[in-house]
């Protein structure tokens, strides 16, 4: 306190009055700093560069050693989830260990949010004393910062220089600071909101150029994925597809390993996705494992444990075709609480309508490539086949006019070739309309074996292992098809066999059809064209193509490619 000026000789009122002036003079300066802060504060748009910012704005106003800035974090416990410093060296802070979390006296502000003076840390009841090698500490100022009516931080300072107690104009001042702060946070919050937003939009974007470049498959749902992960700050992600709850198939993961084995086995009728399918209505859960209504799949996928998570559907309300699942781990829950629901969502719905764009695209596309489809087998029907049966009724009357058995033997040959060529090109009329259009792999492989005994005059033995028709998808199915077709008419063409054994299996993740005949074997020269055409299919799926003789007789066909080339 100062001394009332009428009790002082002249001296002492000199000296006072100049103090006096002086502490005016002072008051001023700080003023001015304040004023400066406020403005050099709002200059940075960033959260972090804010907060630097304040700590040491802060420390400099009321010559404080020591200053530190703790944000609160977004859930029910509200400890310090960030903990900016300033005074301390990096090497000091290591010595230290882990940062404050809210506890002990500084937990009492975070308690009681109201600006708190200390002339001795050590002496308030709830001081819990310093970790070792932290700095010596006495004298403390301890204010809330205010976004609004909510809490966001509470700015700490110790240490005030000359080894005196913090003021109440320190206060003052630091209070007037902590009231700025909150304006400047809170823009520095809608920035980086804006900013997510901004990215999330982007993300949209760039779906939607995957779509319009590679389609609908697992690589576009991958990419969903993928994308929606980085953005969110996620974990891991997936997506289950499927239109009604006991339908759900899981398909893709991004983040955390995939077994397609285990990914297969999943009942996902009971779980979140389930709910979101079924509701249209994104969701979200703290936890993942204690939550009754979610299905952890960490244990059963190998992954490590989940804490919380967001599930939103792929599509509108009206027409849900699936979910996407972000999940965080438990020390990254922060990252989940800076997520707004409805951009995850609006992303999703965005997603799953460049989907249907592409898919209606796709079907269009199919559409024309089977209407030219058509237009061919009518062409070979109507005017390759009929002129090869016109040649072929030619040399047979050739054939009756020759007096030579030798030259009607190769009439009679040629003719024959010709009707086994004009068997093949029905075939291939009938494949060009059937072999993309058929949904059920394994009812279109019979169909093959059933056509086959025609020509072969014995029915081939036929056996599936395996979920090759889950497994098979439309860019593998063509191809395969197209072998066994080949390897069937090679059967029946030029094995003189009396047994065909046909085998599509999935083994070891792959899709193997193996064709076995106990006909002559392969010949010395045998025709390079169907062969070929066979091992280019396998090649370029990632696969391998094997034919050889066998050692006790006949022809071994393995064709093999991986279940999931587009992996």
């Amino acid at each position: 306190m100062t001394t009332p000026l009428g009790q002082v000789d002249f001296d002492d009122l000199l000296r006072e009055v100049l103090a006096r002036v002086q502490g005016v003079l002072d008051e001023q300066v700080r003023l001015r700093l304040l004023l400066d802060a406020v403005v050099t504060m709002a200059a940075d748009l960033t959260l972090d560069g804010v907060l630097a910012r304040i700590v040491a704005i802060a420390s400099t106003l009321v010559d404080a050693e020591y200053a530190a800035l703790g944000v609160l974090g977004e859930g029910p416990e509200r400890r310090l989830r960030t903990f900016v410093h300033h005074g301390m060296t990096t090497s000091q802070v290591a010595r230290i260990g882990d940062l404050p979390t809210g506890h002990g006296l500084l937990g009492q502000i975070i308690d009681h949010p109201r600006p708190l003076r200390l002339h001795d840390i050590a002496e308030h009841p709830s001081s819990f004393g310093f970790p070792e090698r932290h700095p010596p500490m006495s004298s403390f100022l301890g204010v809330p910062v205010r976004i609004r009516d909510q809490v966001f931080g509470n700015l700490y300072l110790t240490e005030k220089s000359g080894g005196v107690d913090f003021t109440e104009q320190d206060e003052n001042i630091v209070v007037a600071l902590a009231a700025a702060a909150g304006v400047v946070i809170e823009n520095a919050r809608l920035y980086e909101q804006t900013a997510r937003r901004e990215h999330w939009l982007a993300a949209t974007a760039e779906i939607t150029r995957l779509m319009a470049s590679s389609g609908p498959g697992l690589e576009a749902l991958q990419a969903v994925a993928d994308l929606s992960r980085e953005v969110a700050g996620a974990d891991v992600s997936w997506i289950v597809v499927g239109s009604c709850p006991e339908d759900l198939a899981l398909k893709v993961v991004s983040g955390a390993p995939a077994d397609p084995v285990a990914m297969r086995s999943i009942d996902l009728a009971n779980s979140l996705a389930g709910a979101v399918v079924g509701t249209g209505r994104a969701m979200s859960v703290e936890d993942l494992a204690a939550d009754p209504r979610a299905l952890d799949l960490a244990p059963v996928l190998g992954w490590p444990r989940m804490g919380p998570a967001i599930v939103v559907p792929l599509g509108s309300a009206g027409a849900v075709e699936g979910v996407l699942a972000l999940a965080w781990h438990p020390e990254h829950v922060e990252r989940y609480r800076t997520v707004d629901l409805a951009l995850p969502t609006s992303f999703a719905e965005q997603a799953a309508l460049a989907l249907q764009v592409a898919r209606a695209r796709d079907d269009q596309g199919r559409l024309a490539v089977f209407e030219d489809r058509d237009r061919i087998g009518r062409d070979l029907h109507d005017l390759v086949i009929q002129r090869l049966f016109a040649v072929g009724l030619g040399l047979q009357s050739a054939a009756r006019l020759s007096g030579d058995p030798a030259v009607s033997h190769k009439i009679e040959q040629a003719v024959d070739d010709l009707d086994g060529t004009i068997k093949d090109i029905r075939r291939s009329i009938f494949a060009l309309g059937s072999i993309e259009a058929s949904a059920d792999i394994q009812a279109e492989v019979t169909r093959l074996v059933e056509r086959a005994r025609a020509t072969l005059k014995f029915r081939p033995s036929l056996r599936f292992e395996g979920p090759a028709r889950t497994l098979l998808g439309e860019r593998l199915a063509p191809d395969l098809l197209a072998v066994l077709a080949e390897a069937l008419s090679n059967a029946g063409r030029h094995a003189a066999a009396s047994s065909v054994d046909v085998v599509l299996a999935v083994r070891d993740g792959d899709i193997v059809l193996v064709v076995d005949d106990d006909g002559v074997g392969l010949p010395d020269d045998p025709r390079e064209s169907g062969v070929a055409n066979m091992r280019n299919r396998a090649a370029i799926h990632g696969g391998s193509f094997v034919l050889e003789s066998r050692a006790e007789g006949g022809t071994h066909l393995c064709w093999r490619v991986p279940a999931n080339p587009a992996d």
